[in-house]
């Protein structure tokens, strides 16, 4: 129970790491919020770790300022933020438009921002508030073709952690997880369809010869 007692406020909980992580919290024994844009997924991910859906879309910065007020009420204050809602995709620099650039901007670095700065007033209070942001190992060494507009927000997203972190000490801590690839939703594209993630033949670059799962992130997380 190395969370009881904490209320924490979790993005993009519907799947893959964030819902491991409300999992996992739920366990440890914190009070959740749970948000995503995806309704029947997040019900399902609520009703699963005990937690309070709150839907939204992390590009609408009004539904955003609302959600985290929702969220505050519904718990009685906020100790803890996981910012793990993001997207992914491959575009060439030749293809990457405007609009998809903005949308990368906007869901991986600018909704993050958001959240934080919201829930600013309850964390200072707390006393031992924390903000945990998942960014990626794409941030730190960008290898792959396409992934400009990826790479650059969440290479932001570790620039404002730690920046968060410097100006918030030592009442909030700030810290960053920079997973790389992990058996997701959001990767199955990626993955190539294979039955086994791990089968994926780019898998055998990474040390560990298989690609992570959204438990062992959460542990990291938690």
């Amino acid at each position: 129970m190395k969370l009881a007692g904490r209320r924490i406020l979790i993005t993009g909980a519907a799947s893959g790491i964030g819902r491991a992580t409300a999992e996992l919290f739920a366990r440890e024994g914190a009070a959740l919020a749970l948000l995503d844009r995806s309704d029947d997924l997040l019900r399902s991910a609520a009703q699963a770790s005990g937690g309070t859906a709150v839907l939204a879309d992390l590009a609408d910065e009004a539904q955003l300022l609302a959600a985290v007020a929702k969220a505050a009420q519904a718990m009685g204050g906020i100790d803890g933020i996981v910012n793990g809602a993001g997207i992914a995709g491959s575009q060439p620099l030749d293809a990457l438009d405007r609009e998809s650039w903005d949308r990368f901007v906007a869901i991986n670095l600018t909704a993050p921002y958001l959240i934080c700065r919201a829930a600013l007033p309850h964390l200072q209070v707390t006393g031992n508030a924390t903000i945990v942001n998942i960014a990626s190992g794409q941030a730190l060494l960008p290898n792959a073709p396409g992934i400009a507009a990826y790479a650059a927000t969440k290479a932001g997203l570790v620039a404002f952690t730690k920046a968060l972190g410097a100006e918030l000490a030592p009442r909030i801590r700030a810290n960053v997880v920079a997973p790389g690839i992990v058996d997701t939703p959001m990767v199955q594209g990626v993955l190539g369809g294979y039955a086994r993630p791990d089968d994926a033949p780019f898998v055998q670059q990474y040390a560990m010869k298989r690609v992570a799962r959204p438990s062992e992130l959460a542990e990291a997380i938690l």
